[in-house]
């Protein structure tokens, strides 16, 4: 059978048609794909959505990885940031679709200085005028490499928590049990994750023995003074009257950093 020069003509365009509705369309990956094209963070805080399902890895996403260790650094895409004071910064990327991690460093590929790492949240410390690199990428934890939706929340921490204590110069000791009782006040401002007080008695008997215990108490850190005591069981002998010895440290730790107040002083020790 003869086909028409029409009639063929016609089927190649079909065929051509059918050629290229079975070829997909590449999608582009992210413009911050790489540390080039690094996308610049202007101010905190910060926060943006990336699909990164296109994103690549490249040579200096290990160049990156290289002091850090992620077990993977697939998906990534690039940022940058450059302080204007120093501040703690906090980096989360906790809320994606993924199991996401984030490199940050300093410097250029080949000469990285790894300044925090870790997979949904870290923090580090930026000094005002120096670029920041942050490559947050997947680090297939979660068993995929594919990338997702990316959550990228970037933050300044507060600063640390302030605590001060004091402590009573009368304590008391119970007769039967050898135990003291220890007292003070404590006064601790700002957003604490943890703050407690820790707590050292110590008193000669004799010429050489030395009866030693230790206590601690939680801290509530609301900006209130409050009365503070615990109670030290010795770890020999049994605690008298007279004077001791007592070495208390505060503690109150923000998200970044902590305080620590010291005191140390000799207490009376009384019957009670």
């Amino acid at each position: 059978m003869r086909l028409t020069s029409r009639l063929v003509g016609t089927l190649c365009a079909a065929g051509s048609l059918l050629v290229l509705a079975a070829s997909p369309a590449l999608a582009a990956a992210p413009s911050n794909d790489t540390f080039a094209g690094a996308a610049t963070i202007g101010a905190v805080p910060f926060n943006t959505s990336l699909d990164t399902t296109e994103a690549t890895t490249d040579a200096d996403d290990v160049s990156a990885n290289t002091n850090c260790g992620a077990p993977a650094t697939d998906a990534s895409v690039w940022y940058s940031f450059t302080p204007s004071v120093d501040a703690g910064i906090a980096v989360d990327v906790s809320t994606s679709t993924y199991s996401a991690g984030v490199i940050v460093v300093t410097g250029t590929p080949g000469s990285f200085e790894l300044q925090s790492c870790g997979p949904g949240t870290i923090a580090f410390f930026a000094t005002a005028g120096t670029t920041y690199y942050l490559l947050v990428f997947d680090d297939q934890l979660d068993g995929s490499g594919t990338g997702g939706v990316l959550n990228l929340t970037v933050a300044e921490i507060p600063p640390p928590p302030s605590i001060d204590v004091t402590v009573n110069p009368r304590a008391t000791f119970n007769p039967h049990t050898g135990e003291a009782t220890v007292s003070g006040t404590v006064l601790c401002s700002g957003e604490a994750e943890f703050s407690s007080l820790d707590l050292e008695l110590s008193q000669k008997v004799g010429r050489v023995a030395t009866i030693r215990g230790f206590a601690s108490v939680e801290v509530t850190c609301d900006a209130v003074a409050h009365a503070w005591s615990v109670t030290v069981s010795p770890e020999s002998g049994e605690f008298r009257g007279g004077k001791a010895a007592s070495v208390t440290f505060a503690v109150a730790c923000g998200v970044f950093e902590c305080s620590v107040d010291f005191e140390e002083r000799n207490v009376q020790l009384s019957r009670r």
